[in-house]
């Protein structure tokens, strides 16, 4: 057996090009544990989408590592983290191959993780794991600080985070909704919701990849709350800084990805955005994220939240309708927007753990 060789992925100028060999690897191998894990690789990123993300990063900063057994990688990192200096967190996603697993591959890949968070002086590193929802007899569950969801205490990433110190912060439902059959009932609903909330004071406004610049302020102040507002389990989530500029960086993020954004805003006389949802729609695949939804406190218990949902889904189905599978996440213990959804039409097709561990001794930095 060879040593396994752990160190970072260069971040290419192209791809396609000698030098994005290794990146272009690592997309691969994020699409293989994707398969592995759920069967498909609905939530596996192209390169061209995290080469995107890469290139965009005056705002939030990214790091990939990769185990190499011989020529071929058979593990990877990925890292994220806020350049806010007052920002405490690095966030990670760690996968190894399933034939692979039990050569400490996972645990020098999560030292590598620590080691890159401590560089940065941050002192809580965060890290996910999705699992699928199956059937089978009750087992022990663990649960999250808050939420009456369960996850199963004899999944390997429970085992590998336990034993390392990372404690279980917050479960997410992973859900997928079926939009075949649904648009005509949606259209209704949206006219008969639109109505109301233009007789409260609020109209919708949606684009396309670009928010206009009469919106574009607004747009990041709603943004902002979106860390803040959230529910947080028992996860350390660390203040987002939006303005103008962040938001273009959000889109070129995005095209630059292979991926176009529909957004659709509740929008108050004065021009405030009091409400948003966002949809990710990944070029040449049909299927759709529906990412960022929030109501700004203020204007909560007004459905409108049901509302620019209602409006994002029927222009989805108006304008790409190939795409008629939609992901959304969604913490546990977020009641409202998960009857939202359920009220959609979204099933639970699995969970999302969320696990967090504070390093010893100090961290705090500059990003």
């Amino acid at each position: 057996m060879t040593a396994v060789e752990i160190r970072r992925v260069r971040v290419p100028h192209l791809l396609g090009t000698p030098e994005a060999a290794d990146f272009e690897a690592c997309a691969a191998l994020g699409s293989e544990l994707e398969r592995a894990n759920w069967g498909h690789d609905h939530f596996a990123e192209s390169a061209a989408e995290m080469l995107g993300r890469h290139r965009n990063d005056a705002h939030r900063g990214h790091a990939l590592f990769g185990a190499w057994d011989g020529d071929m990688m058979v593990g990877r990192a990925g890292l994220g983290w806020e350049r806010d200096p007052e920002a405490a967190t690095v966030e990670f996603t760690l996968g190894v191959l399933p034939r692979h697993r039990r050569r400490g591959i996972g645990s020098a890949l999560l030292a590598a993780t620590e080691d890159a968070a401590r560089d940065l002086r941050r002192g809580t590193v965060v890290g996910y794991s999705d699992h699928p929802d199956a059937e089978g007899d009750d087992v022990p569950v663990l649960h999250a600080p808050d939420g009456d969801a369960g996850l199963a205490a004899s999944v390997a990433a429970a085992g590998f985070a336990s034993v390392h110190g990372y404690e279980l912060a917050q479960l997410e439902r992973v859900s997928i909704l079926d939009l075949a059959d649904r648009v005509g009932r949606f259209r209704r609903e949206l006219t008969a919701r639109m109505a109301r909330a233009n007789a409260g004071g609020y109209r919708i406004e949606c684009w396309t990849d670009r928010t206009p610049g009469h919106l574009v302020d607004a747009y990041a102040a709603a943004r902002e709350r979106m860390a803040l507002d959230v529910p947080a389990g028992g996860v350390t989530i660390d203040e987002e800084r939006w303005d103008a500029a962040r938001v273009r960086e959000h889109e070129s993020e995005s095209l630059e990805g292979d991926a176009s954004l529909l957004v659709a805003a509740a929008v108050t006389g004065t021009g405030t955005i009091a409400g948003y949802t966002e949809l990710e729609l990944p070029i040449g695949r049909e299927i759709a994220y529906q990412s960022d939804t929030l109501v700004v406190g203020a204007h909560r218990g007004k459905a409108l939240g049901m509302l620019v949902k209602l409006a994002n889904l029927v222009r989805l189905a108006e304008t790409e309708p190939a795409r008629t599978v939609v992901y959304t996440w969604n913490a546990d213990e977020n009641e409202h927007m998960l009857a939202i959804n359920i009220a959609l039409g979204f099933r639970r097709c699995g969970l999302e753990a969320v696990w967090q561990r504070v390093l010893p001794g100090p961290g705090r930095q500059t990003g």
